[in-house]
C-alpha cells in the first residue's frame, strides 16, 4: 500500500499558508517530498481571491481593512473566498501518475472529492460532488475546491465550512451574484451550508481531522504518516513569504479603473464567469492592453496571461481577434475545463459590439452600461421600441407610487425623468415591479422595448431574456443595487427597501436615437 505524507499546519496567516501552497507543490514537483496531505486552518479571518481575480472587482477591501480581515491571492483559480477560524483546508499534492490522469476533468475532481464526502457521512450528513467544483448537501454547498498544476504534480484543494459567519462572509466578498441562477438558489442559507446547521451541534476540528484522514486513507488505498516540513521546504517558506506579502503579488490582477479608456463584456459559461476588459486607443484603432479575469481554472496556470499578451497591441478587429485566439488555442492546447476557445470569442464579439457603438456618437463610457438581447443596438432602434420599462427599485422609499405600474412625475426622482421622456415619445412607461413581473410584462407586450436594470440582474437572467426573442436595450442603473446588498431574493418578491437612480444621461442618449 502507498505510503503518503500527512502534514498539519495548524493555524497560520494568510501570507504563511499561501506561501506553503507554492512550498509543498514545488517540493512535489522536484521530488524532494512525497505525495502529500495538508490540513490548515487561519489565526486569522481571510478573503483570498483566485489567482485570475481583481481583488477590487471581488472584495470589499474597506470593510476588510477596518475589521482585520487578511487580504492575499492563491496560486490556485476558481472564485474569492472567506476563510475564518471557523474552516478546516484539505490540500492533495500529488504526482498524476499515481491516479492514472493526465488532464483535469469532471470526473478527475469527483474522485479528489470523495474522501471529504465520506467522512461527511459518518457524521450522519449525506452530501455529494457537484460539477464544476463543489460539494453540496442537497443544493446547498459545504466545500469548494480548485486546483493547479506544476510540471506532473498537482495541487487540489477545498474547504470545509465547519460553522459559517454569513454576515460577516457577505460584508467581506462582493458576491459573485451572476453564478446563483445556475444554482436556482434564493435564500443565503439555501446556497451555502455548514457542519454545525446540519448536525445541530459544533464539532472539534481535530476530530473532524482525524475523520478525513481516515476518509483519504480509505478512498485513495493508502497510508498517511505525519511528519513536519523538511529543511529545504522550510528554506523555501521563509523565502516565499515575502512573495505572498508584497503588493505585486496581492496585486498581480489589476485592471485599469478609467472608464474614459475601457470597455468591458461579461459572459456567463458552464465553467465559470469570464470578464475581459480592454484598454483601447479608438484613434489608433489597437488594443493597448488585454486583461481577462474571472472564476474559471486554468491549466497551465500562466494561460491567460499568455492570451492576453497575444492580444495586447492587436488591431481592434473582429477577425485578428478572432484569429489570435483560435491560433493560440492551437499553439499552446490549453485545458479550461467547461470553457471553449468561442466562449472567448463569444466575449469579444460583445466588446466589439459596444465599440460600434461609439460610432454611432456614443461615448465609450456610456457603452459599458448599455446591453442588448435578441438584436444588435440598431436592429432594436430600428424595430422602433414602443415600451419603456423602469425598475421600481428607482423610485423614492417614501414615494406613495413605488409600488405602483405608473408615476406621478413629481420630480423627487430619477424616475419621474425617463416616464417624462418617454411620453413624448409616445411610448408606454410602466414599472416593473418583481421579476416576476417583468416575464409577466414581456409575455403581455410581446414587442422591441428598452429598459433599464443593473448589470449583476442582466448577466443572470441573460438565458431568460433570451427566451423572450424579444429585442431590447438595456441601460445600466446607479447607487447600490440589491444584488450589492445580497438582497436579491427581495427584490425579486418586490420588496426591496433601498434606492437606486436611473442613469438618466445614457437613458436619454439612447431615447434620443429613436
Amino acid at each position: 500500500m502507498n505510503r503518503w505524507r500527512l502534514v498539519d499546519t495548524g493555524r497560520l496567516t494568510a501570507i504563511e499558508n499561501m506561501a506553503l501552497d507554492e512550498t509543498i507543490l514545488k517540493a512535489r514537483a522536484h521530488g524532494i517530498v512525497p505525495n502529500t496531505i495538508r490540513f490548515l486552518q487561519f489565526s486569522r479571518p481571510a478573503v483570498l481571491v483566485g489567482f485570475h481575480q481583481d481583488i477590487r472587482q471581488e472584495v470589499r477591501l474597506d470593510f476588510c481593512q477596518k475589521n482585520g480581515i487578511d487580504i492575499n491571492r492563491r496560486i490556485t483559480g476558481g472564485g474569492a473566498i472567506y476563510f475564518d477560524e471557523q474552516q478546516i483546508g484539505w490540500e492533495i499534492f500529488s504526482d498524476k501518475d499515481f491516479f492514472e490522469v493526465s488532464i483535469a476533468n469532471p470526473s478527475f475532481f469527483k474522485r479528489l472529492c470523495q474522501p471529504v464526502v465520506t467522512s461527511l457521512k459518518t457524521l450522519g450528513i449525506t452530501a455529494s460532488f457537484r460539477p464544476r467544483n463543489d460539494i453540496e448537501i442537497q443544493g446547498r454547498k459545504i466545500s469548494g475546491t480548485g486546483g493547479t498544476e506544476e510540471r506532473d504534480t498537482f495541487l487540489f484543494q477545498g474547504t470545509l465550512l465547519l460553522d459559517l459567519d454569513l454576515e460577516r462572509m457577505f460584508r467581506a466578498l462582493k458576491i459573485p451574484i451572476e453564478k446563483l441562477k445556475d444554482k436556482e438558489i434564493m435564500q443565503v442559507k439555501d446556497r451555502v451550508t455548514c457542519v454545525r446547521w446540519e448536525t445541530g451541534k459544533s464539532f472539534d476540528p481535530q476530530k473532524m481531522k482525524e475523520t478525513l484522514k481516515r476518509s483519504f486513507e480509505q478512498e485513495f488505498g493508502i497510508i498517511l504518516e505525519e511528519s513536519p516540513l523538511t529543511d529545504e521546504e522550510e528554506h523555501l517558506f521563509q523565502e516565499l513569504k515575502r512573495k505572498f506579502a508584497a503588493r505585486d503579488w496581492i496585486d498581480r490582477v489589476k485592471v485599469p479603473a478609467d472608464e474614459q479608456k475601457i470597455i468591458y463584456a461579461l459572459n456567463k459559461t458552464e465553467g465559470g464567469l469570464i470578464r475581459i476588459t480592454l484598454q483601447v486607443d479608438l484613434k489608433k484603432g489597437s488594443i493597448l492592453r488585454a486583461y481577462t479575469t474571472g472564476d474559471f481554472f486554468t491549466y497551465p496556470k500562466r494561460t491567460i496571461y499568455d492570451l492576453d499578451g497575444r492580444l495586447t497591441n492587436l488591431p481592434l478587429n473582429r477577425d485578428a481577434v478572432k484569429e489570435t485566439i483560435t491560433r493560440f488555442f492551437l499553439d499552446q492546447n490549453p485545458k479550461i475545463p467547461g470553457i471553449t476557445p468561442d466562449d472567448f470569442i463569444t466575449t469579444y464579439d460583445k466588446i466589439f459590439e459596444k465599440i460600434e457603438l461609439t460610432e454611432r456618437g456614443l461615448p465609450l463610457s456610456f457603452t459599458n452600461h448599455i446591453y442588448t438581447t435578441n438584436g444588435r443596438f440598431d436592429e432594436v432602434l430600428g424595430a422602433r421600441p414602443e415600451h419603456l420599462l423602469l425598475p421600481y427599485c428607482s423610485k423614492s422609499l417614501g414615494c406613495g407610487f413605488r409600488y405602483r405600474r405608473d408615476c406621478a412625475e413629481c420630480g423627487e426622482c430619477s424616475i419621474g425623468e425617463a416616464y417624462q421622456r418617454g411620453r413624448e415619445l409616445g411610448m408606454d412607461v410602466v414599472t416593473i415591479l418583481s421579476f416576476e413581473d417583468l416575464m409577466e410584462t414581456l409575455e403581455r407586450i410581446r414587442s422591441p422595448y428598452i429598459g433599464c436594470c443593473c448589470e449583476s440582474f442582466y448577466t443572470k437572467h441573460q438565458d431568460d431574456f433570451a427566451r423572450s426573442k424579444i429585442p431590447a436595450i438595456l441601460v445600466g442603473i446607479d447607487n447600490s443595487t440589491c444584488y450589492d446588498l445580497n438582497q436579491a431574493d427581495l427584490a425579486h418578491q418586490g420588496r426591496f427597501e433601498n434606492q437606486t437612480a436611473l442613469k438618466l444621461d445614457i437613458l436619454k442618449s439612447v431615447l434620443d436615437r429613436l
